[in-house]
């Protein structure tokens, strides 16, 4: 109820008007109002009765404290757009001695524990970083930010590849980026120049950016079995963030044969909450790798970490994770 008179009226109507007020207290509203700062009161109260016999268990008066706590939780994780399985395990992580005022940062905690195993974090690259995905995913920037994050903070040349010669917009998009980070830059038409690429040595890691084709186009599955066949190659699946699940599931299946480790949202500045996207994700037991929150090159991508990953679900800004890149 919004205040406590209205509160009280509502007990003596409800349980007339010897009703015994156990406890009141101010609590976030459920939903996505209480998300947004709403609050209401509540109230613990039970009705005089006259005593039971002693063969008679004695019921609980009113809903347990505790209780109401436990569902207090659970409900402004759903409200957050978490399924009950995944609000149940993060409500199981809550300490004990923090759930009867749970705050935002506690359960954004919580939540960052049950993604441990979604979020890639900052793994280092593989020899051969593959990007696969949709036509307009985002590969293309995806693969300029990464290289020129390298230059800058590591000094690292990093190697780029456009395994698409047809695809003209994206291939000088891509050199271009090339020459202003000072890097290697290479064209490939045909899975067999991919191959040749790949079997020669380079000075560093090589990020390769393929066709927004069907999977189920020829040369795409033939440059999927070339990746299927190799061990030095990590594969990483370019997904809008605005995609709903169903077109992620669908995406998910379509791009199987390539075989991504790696999931990269992009377009996160587009898209309110990812709980139901990054459940879906966690649900096939794949990570995310890169989180892309604008055009901006290089600096609109960063890694996904636990905290990033909750506090998108979660709606809030990536400024709430509170970790380092």
């Amino acid at each position: 109820m919004p205040t406590v008179r209205e509160a009280l009226a509502k007990v003596r109507d409800d349980l007339g008007p010897d009703a015994l007020v156990l406890s009141t207290r101010l609590v976030a509203k459920r939903g996505v109002r209480g998300w947004m700062g709403g609050r209401e009161v509540e109230i613990t109260a039970a009705a005089d009765r006259p005593p039971l016999s002693e063969s008679r268990p004695v019921e609980q008066p009113g809903r347990p404290l505790a209780q109401a706590a436990d569902h207090d939780i659970i409900a402004r994780l759903r409200a957050a757009g978490l399924d009950a399985a995944l609000a149940r395990e993060v409500f199981d992580a809550v300490p004990r001695s923090r759930r009867r005022a749970a705050s935002v940062p506690t359960l954004r905690w919580a939540l960052a524990q049950c993604l441990e195993a979604t979020a890639a974090g900052t793994d280092s690259l593989a020899p051969v970083e593959v990007f696969v995905g949709p036509p307009g995913a985002g590969k293309t920037t995806t693969i300029a930010k990464i290289a020129a994050q390298q230059r800058a903070c590591h000094g690292r040349r990093i190697g780029l590849v456009a395994a698409d010669g047809y695809r003209v917009g994206a291939v000088e998009q891509l050199r271009l980026y090339a020459d202003i980070i000072g890097t290697s830059f290479r064209v490939v038409r045909a899975p067999a120049e991919f191959e040749q690429v790949l079997d020669k040595p380079s000075s560093g890691p090589l990020l390769v950016d393929t066709a927004g084709r069907s999977p189920r186009d020829r040369t795409a599955r033939q440059l999927f079995d070339l990746l299927a066949g190799r061990r030095d190659i990590r594969t990483h699946l370019v997904i809008p963030a605005t995609t709903d699940v169903a077109a992620l599931n669908r995406m998910l299946d379509d791009f199987r044969d390539a075989r991504p480790e790696r999931i990269v949202l992009t377009r996160l500045d587009e898209s309110a909450s990812l709980a139901s996207l990054i459940t879906a994700i966690r649900g096939r037991q794949l990570a995310v790798s890169y989180l892309g929150i604008g055009q901006r090159v290089p600096e609109d991508l960063v890694h996904a970490t636990p905290p990033r990953l909750a506090a998108c679900m979660l709606g809030e800004g990536l400024g709430q994770a509170g970790d380092a890149a």
